[in-house]
């Protein structure tokens, strides 16, 4: 019902798109053949409207992946650095939030490690909403900061890395066969900010699926059979978000006109002094106000990525302002 649903508002918004496009084209035909100047910058401002319109169903098109729709994992894991790469962590996992929050999403934190003095050493959430893969998915990569560091008493300016990696959560239609014995399962008591469960009893627990070397962990419910539940099911994801980037790699790698998707490479980069500037090093999109990038206003950069995956780097989606 959900599938049947988008489907028949994506066909309507289409079928509302031409009416309009048809009506408006009539209306400036009459404006033009009477004289009528304010019929006629009436007409023009509904053909701005309808352009709107348009580019937020392509968006929707592009959107059009087998696992687009479902609810996504987000993991975020600080680099090299110390205190200012967890630091850097713990600022992309706030824009994260605040993004999936802007957008009506529902954000669970699955997995969650402090950094030794401060920030995030590693972080999972759980993204869910209609949607929610197909626009993170883009996400994948490692993002880098420059800026004057706080924790430097010599205020110089230090460079910081951070990786994101994003895959769908897998829902009951798609068959993943995992064999037990593949499986090194490891307990571990879990750290950080909690009630009195936690540092108390191994609850935390470590999947290592050991043919393809990933490795999940959660440590979210008070339960070890609850964290082995959700490790699992964060392990059926993993692996199937891998064999639809070994698809889309054969597939780009077959089209000349494919944009390099990037996985494991530099995507973005926020520089914060001595300028202010945020710049996406696959498509170009750039935005000269990380403070608003920083609290969530992600949409520009993620349409831009989607749209270069469909018609190559040069892909344009228009301004979704």
């Amino acid at each position: 019902m959900r599938e049947r649903t988008k489907l028949d508002d994506s066909i309507g918004a289409i079928a509302g798109i031409e009416a309009d496009l048809s009506d408006t084209s009539e209306l400036i035909e009459m404006a033009v053949a009477d004289g009528d100047t304010d019929l006629e910058v009436e007409a023009e401002k509904n053909l701005v409207s309808l352009q709107k319109k348009a580019e937020k169903a392509e968006l929707s098109a592009l959107l059009s992946g087998e696992a687009d729709g479902n609810d996504t994992y987000l993991q975020i894991n600080a680099g090299a650095g110390g205190t200012e790469s967890c630091d850097w962590a713990n600022m992309l996992m706030r824009m994260y939030t605040r993004w999936a929050e802007k957008r009506g999403f529902k954000v669970e934190t699955v997995e969650f490690q402090s950094g030794d003095e401060a920030g995030v050493k590693s972080a999972t959430l759980h993204i869910k909403g209609e949607d929610a893969y197909g626009w993170a998915k883009t996400e994948s990569g490692v993002h880098r900061l420059v800026r004057i560091s706080p924790f430097d008493s010599n205020a110089r300016r230090h460079t910081s890395f951070v990786s994101v990696w994003v895959y769908p959560v897998v829902d009951d239609s798609i068959d993943i066969d995992i064999n037990d014995s593949d499986l090194k399962v490891d307990t571990y008591r879990a750290s950080g900010a909690g009630g009195q469960h936690v540092n108390t009893t191994d609850s935390a627990v470590r999947i290592t699926h050991q043919p393809s070397g990933i490795v999940v962990q959660c440590q979210n419910e008070r339960s070890q059979h609850k964290n082995k539940a959700t490790a699992m099911k964060m392990l059926r994801a993993r692996l199937y978000e891998e064999e639809l980037r070994r698809r889309e790699e054969e597939a780009n790698a077959e089209a000349a006109t494919k944009t390099d998707i990037g996985w494991g490479h530099q995507i973005r980069s926020y520089v914060l002094q001595p300028y202010q500037m945020v710049k996406d090093l696959r498509t170009g999109q750039e935005s000269g106000q990380p403070d608003k990038v920083l609290d969530g206003d992600l949409d520009p950069f993620m349409a831009a990525a989607l749209a270069a995956r469909v018609h190559g780097s040069d892909g344009d989606v228009g301004d979704l302002e």
